[in-house]
């Protein structure tokens, strides 16, 4: 199957046939006519309808969104959750003051921000995608349906995840109530239900373990279930430690053999978020490195959008003075994305000197005059690391290029090197929209998820756990660590060394303690936009509010303690 091109048939109709499960939400066009069950290519249509409406806005190209009433482009589903799970941490900032973001980015939002509306109904619409599906399959027994319903049920899964993550009680609705009024969820009977959800997909293989790339297949889904677990205390109250690593063991063998020293994991760490990235998806061409358990495909011309990689490489590309936007692969340069003092903390030196390749797209402190790899020279710039403020300027706030999706090709005989012409310009395309896929779970998360569960669950053997930090980190070309590593702390900055703009951050600050409350930890702008120190944010903040528009359509849903 060119699932590429029924993505692009389902971005053409995503949202079409659909019932709502907010309630006053929007969900456009309803128009049933245009969803034929008696089409042969509906099914394929339709499945694709489930991964477009993560990938895809609207109907209508970029400039379109399903749901009515949201900017297409910063409620776009990818570009809302890197911006819940990004913004308001350690990693990065948007410097641009766009309405409702510099709240985020200062953890000072309220149940109004129209960001959290969006990614309310954003998720709540793909939940609709998908049941519409599984509604309109629900009698068909073939082999074939059966393990595309069972896609659309991980899908769906995600997205309920991702409900869980950021709002704790949820709209829900499923293919057997759809039509009804909506009711409340909470965070715990949530987590149930997805559990349930998983553990039945995966326990019963109803899902290939060889799929189709572009599609999510069993690594995927039990990926997701290992993620549910690691976070089972702040989900539903209980350790699920010892769960995620049984689950995190399983992908691991599954992938043994292949990649890096027989790992699984990619070779290359840059190939991982580069235009090529695509064989390292799942159903990718090189099967020995398919490092991307769950990922989502792009193409820049059959799935555009101004969320996914389109947004990340186009909004970290930050002046052509000294970031040329064509050695990305990219003709945008958007400048408002910047790298925070303390994420850059986490890679002291030069990438030269630590020969980790994890930070060497990065342009850190003050950048002397000189020229690219490609022979492009560049002004001297006084890029420091702590920011000067939010003045509404592009590109005046300081920070650090925190580059790590790009639209590159690489070159493997080069030893990680890029395919530059002999004259010296990118040997790649220089495209508006991205064909860079987005990863949504990677092999290296596994592996460190499992030495998480030794040091936050005391499950599992101390050696291994630094056995596979020291993996992930020797990949990346730094040096093993010792013991150090083996805290709170330790697998915290290596989390974030590997996984930085993979939109894990939050999540892993708020499992940790170190978001808020008590124990959390302060970075620049915390609390403040204009404090650059920092300061406090209370502990219900742990959790975004349910929208006010969400509770204002629905009067006996229950807002979460402290909004």
């Amino acid at each position: 199957m060119n699932f590429k091109k029924y993505l692009m048939i389902g971005a053409a109709v995503a949202g079409l046939g659909m019932t709502s499960c907010v309630g006053d939400l929007d969900l456009k066009p309803n128009d049933p006519n245009l969803v034929d069950t008696s089409d042969p290519n509906f099914k394929a249509n339709s499945l694709a309808m489930c991964y477009a409406g993560i990938a895809c806005s609207g109907i209508s190209g970029p400039g379109s969104s399903y749901v009515a009433d949201l900017d297409p482009g910063t409620s776009a589903y990818l570009r809302l959750m890197f911006t819940l799970n990004e913004f308001c941490t350690d990693e990065c900032v948007w410097i641009w003051p766009d309405a409702g973001v510099s709240d985020i980015v200062a953890c000072t939002w309220g149940a109004n921000n129209g960001l959290l509306q969006g990614a309310y109904y954003r998720l709540m619409g793909h939940i609709a995608v998908c049941n519409q599906f599984l509604l309109n399959t629900k009698d068909d027994t073939d082999a074939e349906t059966q393990e595309m319903r069972a896609e659309a049920r991980v899908l769906r899964a995600y997205s309920y995840y991702n409900m869980m993550d950021l709002f704790g009680a949820s709209s829900f609705c499923t293919e057997e109530t759809n039509g009804q009024d909506p009711t409340q969820i909470s965070r715990a009977d949530l987590y149930k239900w997805v559990e349930s959800e998983l553990k039945d997909i995966v326990d019963n293989k109803l899902i290939s373990e060889n799929p189709v790339y572009g599609r999510v297949g069993l690594d995927g889904a039990e990926a997701l279930l290992a993620r549910l677990y690691l976070n089972g205390q702040v989900f539903s109250g209980e350790n699920r430690y010892a769960d995620c690593q049984k689950r995190c063991d399983n992908i691991i063998a599954r992938h043994q053999g292949g990649g890096f020293e027989g790992s699984g994991l990619a070779e290359h760490w840059h190939y991982l978020f580069s235009l090529e990235n695509k064989n390292y998806m799942p159903g990718g061409a090189n099967k020995a490195e398919n490092e991307i358990l769950f990922g989502i495909a792009f193409d820049a011309d059959m799935t555009q959008s101004y969320g996914g990689p389109t947004f990340i490489i186009s909004s970290t590309i930050s002046n052509t003075h000294y970031i040329p936007r064509q050695n990305y692969g990219s003709s945008s340069e958007w400048s408002c994305l910047r790298g925070c003092a303390e994420m850059a903390a986490r890679f002291p030196g030069a990438p030269e000197e630590t020969q980790d390749v994890r930070d060497d797209l990065w342009f850190k402190g003050v950048m002397p005059a000189g020229k690219d790899e490609a022979g492009n020279k560049w002004d001297a710039e006084d890029y420091s690391d702590r920011f000067v403020g939010f003045t509404g300027a592009w590109a005046t706030c300081g920070g650090n290029a925190i580059i790590k999706f790009t639209g590159r090709t690489a070159n493997a005989a080069k030893d990680g090197g890029w395919n530059w012409n002999a004259d010296g310009t990118p040997g790649w395309p220089v495209t508006t929209f991205s064909s860079t896929d987005q990863p949504i779970i990677r092999l290296a998360d596994v592996y460190l998820m499992w030495a998480e569960c030794y040091v936050n669950g005391q499950v599992g053997e101390r050696q291994k756990a630094l056995d596979y930090i020291n993996l992930v980190r020797r990949r990346a070309g730094a040096p093993n660590t010792d013991s150090q590593s083996l805290t709170k702390q330790g697998i915290m900055d290596e989390r974030s060394r590997e996984l930085y703009l993979e939109s894990t951050r939050r999540t892993d600050l708020v499992r940790n303690g170190m978001f808020a409350g008590p124990t959390q930890t302060i970075w620049q702008y915390k609390g403040s936009i204009s404090n650059n120190a920092g300061t406090r944010i209370a502990a219900h903040m742990n959790l975004y509010p349910i929208p006010q528009a969400v509770l204002n359509s629905q009067p006996g849903f229950k807002q979460n303690p402290g909004y």
